[in-house]
């Protein structure tokens, strides 16, 4: 075998000839590498400083399916090279802080536009994406005499911070607590925050069941037969006297509660036979502001000899009671032991129907229905149903006004029209009588989007507040059109979608820093509407309704 030839002239000049003849290939592919770059800088939002080993992730703007993604290096800095000319999400994450996207503002922010666009001065190569440092919350939940709480569930409720119309409190995480008592909530976003508490005491023994042939339970121990009543930061078991916990960027703050065992309660129901035999079950419900949180079931079950069910362990609250068939609505304020009449609370008959989109298609997508108590004096509480393959359904809704309301994929959306026993009428208001009701429930879901650009001398600006206004807000300050109102945020070429239009007459808005205005009050876009670029949807509207003007910034 020749003897390799590692240090010989002629292997020396094949070797570079080799080197010399992949040269041009390799200059000419990197000259005409492809594609548009992304690229940045990656910042703590509070303090300016670069944010080393964040990751970021460039997606697909249709489906958020991942692109490229890429970690920051020392100096925060960041590129993605080699993009087709397209339009795209930019997230960065990274431990100790909130997960967000670019320039973001709530549920809305700013995709980077690839490409050569004379419209757009916007740099997609010098970026400033700025992290706000995670908040976090934690304490100690304790008993009396100081002992530490274990497995109590600890729930995390956010108030709204933005001024949609329909926001509510919401609740964001749960969290257990270990066996020393602690929980603990991180990576928290900015804003005000609400904390609740339920658990049981270990020791707790309400009774034993009744044996067979006895119509009553085994009365149980007056000093165990005790519960926690859910308790609110800062230990209060009333929900009004909550105290609210604001969250700044990267605070950290210790809210301990204290748990209070108090004597249990018993409730004793009613529980008939409904005609096809089976037994019209009582469901006790408690809900912390305005979302259930525990369905309580019945300790012992002896309706099959007594014709009643009896609730045990109860803690003290106020709590909503379905009883009987046809079923009655009871609301409790549950401080001491009671037998409940069957006649007692409202009568209530079962509440079913559709979603259709505003061109009279079914919504076949996931969807939370929700009616609502259009009169806060009585006392009812809200009830969700989830929607099912194309319907929803409420079991016992009590005699009243109420107003339906939806959201769709976890958008919400605006009800345009109801209809009821045949007839239509537009809004959400549902009125139930003496009797079951079927509905067909429009709303904006699959209604046409309003498409355009934002710009400023010309240019396209990112970043900017743009809102689709019902015209007749400037003459009629109705508070049932908010609903209608649509909002998004300018792309990085100033362009923008305001999905599921409602069909009627509008002026398009687009107003720089505009975010923490109070739009829903139309004294406040009443300076900004002159100049905005008026718009009609039809309801023979095809998907995008595209403006043929750009829509002129207003500064804040």
């Amino acid at each position: 075998m020749t003897p390799p030839c590692l240090f010989s002239s002629s292997c020396a000049r094949r070797i570079l000839l080799l080197v010399l003849a992949c040269l041009p290939v390799t200059i000419q592919a990197q000259s005409a590498a492809p594609g548009y770059r992304i690229a940045g800088t990656v910042v703590n939002a509070q303090t300016g400083e670069p944010v080393r080993g964040a990751t970021v992730s460039v997606l697909a703007l249709e489906d958020s399916h991942s692109i490229a993604s890429t970690q920051t290096g020392s100096d925060g800095h960041f590129s993605v090279d080699g993009l087709p000319a397209a339009k795209y999400q930019l997230t960065a994450s990274k431990r100790g802080y909130s997960t967000a996207a670019y320039d973001e503002h709530g549920d809305f922010s700013s995709a980077i536009v690839t490409g050569d666009d004379p419209n757009s001065n916007f740099d997609t190569t010098h970026l400033v994406f700025r992290l706000t440092p995670g908040a976090a919350l934690r304490g100690v939940v304790t008993a009396d005499g100081g002992d530490p709480v274990a497995d109590a569930e600890v729930m995390l409720f956010k108030k709204p911070q933005g001024y949609a119309p329909g926001e509510k409190i919401v609740q964001q995480e749960t969290a257990i607590t270990d066996d020393i008592g602690t929980y603990e909530f991180s990576n928290l976003s900015p804003g005000e925050y609400l904390l609740a508490a339920k658990a049981t005491p270990w020791y707790a023994m309400h009774g034993n069941p009744p044996s067979p042939g006895q119509t009553s339970a085994t009365p149980p121990n007056s000093a165990l037969d005790v519960a926690y009543p859910i308790t609110y930061f800062d230990s209060t078991t009333d929900e009004a006297s909550a105290s609210p916990i604001l969250l700044a960027q990267g605070s950290r703050i210790d809210a301990n509660l204290t748990l209070h065992a108090v004597s249990a309660i018993r409730l004793q129901i009613s529980a008939p036979r409904r005609q096809d035999g089976q037994l019209a079950r009582p469901q006790l419900r408690q809900t912390i502001f305005g979302e259930t949180v525990n369905n309580v079931s019945a300790g012992f079950l002896d309706a099959a000899t007594t014709g009643s069910t009896e609730f045990v362990g109860v803690p003290p609250g106020q709590y909503e009671l379905t009883q009987g068939d046809p079923p009655r609505v009871v609301e409790l304020d549950a401080t001491a032991s009671l037998q409940v009449e069957p006649g007692a609370g409202l009568p209530a008959f079962p509440v079913a129907g559709t979603l259709e989109t505003a061109d009279g298609k079914p919504v076949t997508s996931f969807a939370m229905v929700t009616l609502e108590p259009a009169d806060a004096a009585q006392g009812l509480k809200p009830l969700e149903s989830s929607f099912n393959k194309g319907a929803f359904s409420f079991p016992a809704v009590p005699v009243g006004a109420w107003k339906l309301s939806a959201q769709v994929d976890g958008l919400p959306e605006s009800v345009l029209s109801i209809v009821a026993a045949g007839q239509a009428h537009s809004g959400s208001a549902v009125t139930v009588h003496d009797h079951p009701l079927t509905l067909v429930a429009r709303v904006t879901s699959g209604g046409p989007s309003v498409e355009g650009f934002a710009r400023k001398d010309g240019k396209g600006v990112s970043g900017v507040m743009v809102l689709l206004v019902p015209r007749a807000l400037s003459t009629l300050p109705d508070p049932s059109m908010l609903d209608r109102i649509r909002r998004d945020q300018s792309d990085s070429d100033g362009s923008f979608s305001l999905h599921d239009a409602a069909p009627g007459q509008y002026s398009v808005l687009a107003i720089q820093d505009g975010w923490d205005l109070d739009w829903t009050r139309p004294g406040i876009l009443a300076r900004y509407l002159p100049a905005g670029i008026p718009v009609t949807v039809k309801a023979t509207s095809e998907n995008a309704v595209r403006l043929a003007e750009p829509v002129p910034v207003q500064s804040r």
